[in-house]
């Protein structure tokens, strides 16, 4: 993790703990992405800067003022970078059962850095995937 650009740093108020930049998917590693919780019954449908993704979950603008948000926005994360896939591609690869796709909380965007959020994520759902949450990472060290 790299801490957040001079030009993030006005986001800080908003930043989940720790306040940093993750670095994520390899494509445009020097783009960012900015996910965030909505306040619980906060309407941010019309508030310039953010789109709705999904429940409270929210897509933010960085470019958007932090102080116009502060009363809509639980906290974000900004990550930089992206996984991208080509026409079709990843509709193949979720035919083929090659991912597992579940539903978020609005609370795992927020999820404090020493929490295994892939197993806390995994723990919650039904019987058998919730079992790979004691998977070992690396199958040989079993």
């Amino acid at each position: 993790m790299t801490p957040p650009s001079a030009r993030c740093s006005p986001a800080a108020p908003l930043s989940a703990s720790p306040g940093a930049l993750y670095v994520g998917g390899p494509v445009h590693r020097n783009s960012a992405l900015c996910l965030g919780t909505a306040r619980g019954g906060a309407e941010v449908d019309n508030v310039k800067g953010v789109r709705r993704i999904a429940g409270r979950v929210v897509l933010i603008d960085l470019d958007t003022d932090p102080e116009t948000l502060v009363e809509h926005i639980e906290g974000v994360r900004i990550f930089a970078g992206y996984a991208g896939w080509s026409a079709g591609q990843l509709d193949g690869e979720l035919s083929n059962d090659d991912w597992m796709v579940v539903s978020a909380l609005p609370r795992d965007i927020l999820a404090p850095a020493d929490i295994d959020q892939w197993a806390s994520v995994l723990r919650r759902q039904p019987l058998p995937m919730a079992l790979l949450a004691t998977h070992p990472i690396e199958i040989e060290r079993n």
